[in-house]
């Protein structure tokens, strides 16, 4: 049982936690410092004030933060891919190889497609980080060789390998009883040890 939700306060502390940890951030250079983490946060935070979308904060049944899933607004007329919606995931080591992040991916994709009018939403990882990939398939996003590139990031040149997820015919949403604040579910069946994409 997870539930997805919006970001508050709450969740800051052990979103920087996750971000220290040198495992978990191994793709993207190593650990974020606490002025990264927390200006990351916001940046997730005021998304959903902004673009409707954004990550969403994993919590398990105790309310325990297990990491993040969720789609967002990203890339400018500089990005190799410009402005795109992209869907991404992290989690703290201990949620590894427990499906949370195929599972809160899968929610956070289908909730996009009833807010967003766009066709595509792309997903990019590392070429080395074949948990992400495993996920991506999962998911049943379709690789997407032409569009890999490689961009500059705080921790530096940074190259992806891109997927891409396209608007389904029809939408079946999760999120009943929760309004638009957070999603339930108890399916966490699919095994995956993702830490990032």
């Amino acid at each position: 049982m997870f539930m997805l939700q919006r970001w508050s306060d709450v969740h800051r502390q052990p979103f920087a936690d996750m971000q220290s940890d040198p495992e978990v951030m191994a793709d993207l250079g190593g650990p974020f410092s606490r002025a990264d983490s927390d200006r990351k946060f916001d940046r997730y935070r005021d998304a959903w004030r902004s673009h409707g979308v954004s990550r969403w904060a994993v919590v398990d049944a105790s309310g325990n933060f297990l990491g993040y899933a969720g789609v967002m607004k990203a890339g400018e007329t500089d990005h190799p891919l410009g402005p795109h919606y992209e869907i991404g995931w992290r989690f703290r080591r201990r949620a590894w190889g427990s499906g949370f992040a195929t599972e809160s991916a899968r929610q956070a994709l289908e909730h996009a497609w009833t807010v967003l009018t766009v066709d595509q939403i792309f997903s990019y990882t590392a070429a080395d980080n074949h948990r992400s990939q495993a996920v991506m398939k999962r998911l049943g996003l379709t690789r997407d060789i032409g569009r890999d590139f490689t961009a500059r990031y705080p921790q530096g040149l940074w190259s992806g390998l891109v997927w891409t997820a396209q608007r389904p015919v029809q939408i079946l949403i999760k999120s009943q009883g929760c309004a638009s604040e957070c999603i339930e579910s108890g399916q966490n069946s699919s095994r995956d040890k993702s830490r990032a994409a």
